[in-house]
């Protein structure tokens, strides 16, 4: 326990100090003296009564994230307002507690917020996690006129939805949506596996050559992000070339 909460407390200073634009010389105390350099950090650089709840709420939630849940249904228990509903819709949404999270999500809909855009790509997203396809159709057809939608993780899911109910046209229509060079890695490989799965193969190939080409420019943080990404994309482009 008390390494998690050193980790959590490091991992608050550095943000804090990076946020604030505070002097990088505190990142070597901090790292090399986790306890001690974090504790100095935070008397000389951040304390203050709000500041200290904050960073006690904060590092109690990367320990027990249920508590989060616990702290906000008791919010919404004393006030039942749209935002703390939403508030704890996505926590839960957060916590994959998907099924959980869609009957708060449905609720703050009802009545004048039928619309809200934010909430409803929430929903989405939650209905996608539990196979639900028709209700993301449902909703993604709600706000797919809204500007935001185009080229969004909401319109992807609406994709692989229409996919799963077997139609593939417009499935690649709005898959294709996020096919936008150095950027969509995992997404891009997802569309170039349907193609595949339609038999256009030269047009896999393509996407996938794109994605092994910029790979090679992208940053090493990125690299290790994508490194299971990249590492499909050269299998799937040796097995185009062998067959």
């Amino acid at each position: 326990m008390l390494y998690y909460i050193t980790i959590a407390l490091q991992g608050f200073c550095i943000y804090h100090l990076l946020k604030n634009r505070n002097p990088y010389y505190w990142i070597f105390l901090i790292i090399f003296l986790p306890v001690i350099g974090s504790v100095i950090y935070l008397i000389t650089q951040v304390y203050n009564k709000r500041d200290a709840e904050k960073i006690s709420d904060e590092i109690t939630h990367i320990i027990n994230p249920t508590k989060k849940i616990t702290d906000l249904e008791q919010q919404l228990q004393f006030s039942e307002t749209y935002q703390n509903r939403v508030n704890l819709a996505n926590a839960l949404l957060e916590n994959k507690d998907y099924s959980n999270a869609i009957p708060h999500y449905l609720e703050a809909l009802d009545g004048h917020m039928q619309n809200d855009f934010y909430v409803i790509k929430k929903l989405i997203k939650a209905y996608f996690n539990v196979e639900d396809f028709e209700q993301v159709v449902l909703y993604a057809e709600k706000i797919k006129d809204h500007p935001e939608f185009k080229k969004s993780e909401s319109q992807f899911l609406y994709g692989l939805a229409l996919e799963k109910m077997g139609d593939f046209e417009a499935a690649e229509t709005n898959l294709r949506a996020i096919n936008i060079r150095y950027s969509f890695y995992n997404e891009r490989l997802v569309l170039a596996k349907f193609l595949l799965s339609r038999n256009k193969k030269a047009e896999a190939k393509a996407i996938l050559q794109e994605i092994q080409t910029e790979s090679q420019h992208l940053t090493k943080p990125n690299k290790k992000i994508f490194r299971a990404t990249i590492m499909d994309v050269d299998r799937l482009l040796t097995n185009l070339q062998t067959n």
